[in-house]
């Protein structure tokens, strides 16, 4: 278990079989699993835990209080999952009292320079999240999306399943799973087929969600109604999950730009 000997280490944290480098700070309550590297000049905050072989790069800055005006100081956590990568500056805030109190980060993430997990969000499994990718608070991100360089997202919004988030967008409405949303505001343009594709998605898989993204941002009908429409007929789950996160949907979903995609 080598620990440099300029790292400071709580004696309540909970080590694993880990590497911990130089001048590193591991505080009170947090919890480190098998085989965790932290790198030199990390700063992590409990209370928190890592899953196991997750690598965290220089500089990153790992369950801070909330950057909330409303936060009060009161007890929250941060939990991230397993064979996570957090590279250098990346920031994840621990969760507050109204938004439940955790900010949960799942497995077999990639998380760039300076990316930055606020508090009370929920992150999937399989994301990839570029340079400078900024989640306000209480941002869902579900498996596998992708999120490009500089990319923010509004408070509350929720990124699904397989969704590609251009870099530079600005996110301020759900981006509904297996499409691809970009701009300021981000609009849609069609399904995300790379990553589809990379998904274990075949042919006839992205043909149904293109017939289904036409039937839902091709027509002239209300939104929610189509996609209950497409719900209440849908044969498989891909189909049910694209629906159901549209109805679902609190902030309300991107709209497509113009025809892109649709035909």
């Amino acid at each position: 278990m080598p620990i440099h000997s300029t790292a400071i280490v709580d004696p309540s944290a909970e080590l694993g079989d880990v590497e911990i480098g130089p001048y590193a700070i591991v505080g009170a309550e947090v919890k480190l699993a098998d085989g965790v590297v932290i790198g030199p000049h990390v700063v992590l905050t409990g209370p928190m835990s890592i899953g196991a072989r997750t690598v965290v790069h220089p500089f990153a800055t790992l369950g801070g209080d909330a950057q909330d005006l409303k936060f009060a100081g009161e007890r929250s956590e941060l939990i991230i999952g397993q064979d996570n990568i957090i590279r250098e500056n990346v920031t994840m805030n621990r969760g507050t009292a109204h938004g439940g109190g955790v900010t949960r980060v799942g497995s077999h993430n990639l998380f760039m320079a300076s990316s930055h997990v606020a508090h009370d969000c929920t992150v999937g499994d399989h994301c990839v999240f570029a340079n400078s990718v900024a989640l306000a608070g209480h941002v869902t991100v579900h498996d596998r999306a992708v999120l490009g360089g500089l990319a923010g997202v509004h408070q509350h919004a929720r990124i699904g399943r397989c969704a590609m988030v251009g870099a530079g967008a600005m996110v301020a409405l759900d981006v509904p799973p297996f499409t691809i949303a970009q701009g300021d505001r981000a609009r849609l343009f069609g399904l995300n087929i790379i990553g589809l594709r990379r998904a274990g998605f075949d042919a006839d898989g992205v043909k149904r969600l293109r017939l289904a993204y036409r039937a839902l941002f091709g027509g002239s009908a209300p939104l929610r109604m189509s996609a209950e429409r497409l719900r209440e007929a849908a044969e498989h789950e891909d189909i049910v999950e694209l629906a159901a996160f549209i109805e679902a949907s609190v902030r309300g979903v991107c709209r497509a730009a113009g025809n892109e995609g649709v035909d």
